[in-house]
């Protein structure tokens, strides 16, 4: 991709800087030849232990892989928006555990630094860019969606808040060393009495179910958390009260729909690169599969599929990088698109592979496997719908009117 000189942001979207062509190729040089190396090595050993070992962790770190996205005064690498997007793309070739790791650490700060005083930016932001801290995305509930109907409260008493209730799907929440948690002011409805809290895992009146046995993403840890009269200093909280939802959704939600979906397009590129070798090197009838007519076109399908995700992904990840106010609608499309594309591209790859494609000894039954749970994360493909919908038919209202409309 073009990179241009360094240049600051000043829109919404776009704090980032971005640094010159040279210096990203290179670390884009590192970033595959590690994916292509170590990183495959590191696949299979996860796959055969099922959790990502602390080494890896560490090796990520050292390699600065963790703060790749944040700025520079954060101590990141302070690449731009779009830039970031296609490191993704490379990491996502990789095992699903590892392309969370680097996406998930990589996002977090965007939703902590712009409410973060002095003394937790350099307590909570600077270390997690670092790699030093882990910090868990604490939004979901088992009874609730995941915006204003939040149930999870707490009081305050003094210098204190005590938090109860519950939450689950927690990428991280059995490992972590924080929760950033999100819940409202006990008493309150709607989104005016959420906080965002810095929540220490061994804090009390916390109990931890590790939920990680999962189809697909092995490796990655997920936990169900229970809370009751959990202590949280008020020196904890991000922004002020009422700020929580903002914090959670404004700056994370959007770039976080981006990344996904361009891990979906780098995931998509590993199951075609995965068909197309198969495909070469499988012979029948003295003759590969790739020069049989159904198998070759479900190859040019994948690849136009993959390469019209891509694009509109780049699009939105540069609406995004500008400040455009259709960002948010922009990522729930190349979510929803993306997403869509990596259902239809695995599937093909899988059966590109027959029925040796079907055990674990093949690489291409991983891919299948994680490429599942796409589906629903940063929100199910009904919920990027209503996202899209509400847009279209917002700057229709603005450009014409009901009344008018129906005049």
């Amino acid at each position: 991709m073009a990179a241009t000189s360094t240049m600051e942001h000043q829109a919404p979207g776009g704090r980032e800087g971005r640094i010159d062509r040279r210096e990203f190729e290179q670390i884009l040089g590192q970033v595959t030849a590690w994916v292509d190396g170590p990183g495959e090595a590191w696949s299979e050993e996860i796959e055969r232990s099922g959790h990502v070992p602390r080494e890896l962790f560490e090796e990520i770190r050292r390699h600065g892989f963790l703060g790749l996205a944040a700025p520079v005064e954060l101590g990141g690498r302070g690449l731009g928006f779009t830039q970031w997007m296609r490191l993704i793309e490379e990491f996502s070739r990789s095992h699903a555990s590892i392309r969370m790791l680097v996406h998930v650490i990589n996002g977090t700060w965007r939703s902590m630094n712009p409410h973060a005083t002095p003394a937790q930016r350099e307590r909570f932001v600077r270390p997690s860019v670092a790699g030093d801290l882990l910090i868990a995305f604490t939004l979901t509930e088992p009874g609730n969606g995941t915006g204003a109907d939040l149930t999870s409260r707490v009081r305050r008493d003094g210098d204190t808040y005590y938090l109860t209730g519950r939450k689950h799907l927690i990428t991280f929440g059995a490992h972590c060393d924080y929760w950033l948690l999100f819940a409202r002011l006990e008493g309150s409805t709607g989104s005016d009495g959420t906080v965002a809290l810095l929540v220490a895992r061994d804090s009390p009146g916390v109990t931890v179910e590790d939920t990680s046995d999962t189809m697909g993403v092995r490796g990655t840890d997920h936990a169900s958390l229970t809370f009751v009269n959990t202590p949280v200093p008020v020196a904890h909280r991000l922004g002020e009260e009422g700020d929580g939802l903002a914090i959670a959704l404004g700056g994370f939600l959007t770039p976080s729909r981006i990344s996904v979906a361009m891990s979906c397009v780098g995931l998509a590129e590993r199951a075609q690169q995965l068909a197309v070798d198969y495909a070469r090197g499988r012979v029948t009838f003295g003759k590969p599969i790739a020069s049989r007519q159904a198998i070759a076109f479900m190859i040019a399908d994948n690849e136009a599929e993959i390469e019209a995700a891509r694009a509109l992904t780049m699009h939105a990840a540069r609406q995004w990088e500008d400040g455009s106010d259709r960002a948010s609608a922009l990522s729930s499309m190349a979510k929803l698109t993306a997403v869509d594309m990596l259902t239809r591209v695995t599937d093909r790859a899988l059966q590109i592979h027959g029925g040796s494609g079907y055990w674990k000894t093949a690489p291409i039954e991983r891919v299948y496997r994680d490429a599942r749970a796409q589906r629903f994360e940063e929100g199910t493909n009904e919920i990027q719908r209503t996202v899209i919908a509400r847009d279209v038919l917002a700057r229709a209202d603005q450009a014409r009117p009901i009344e008018e409309a129906g005049a």
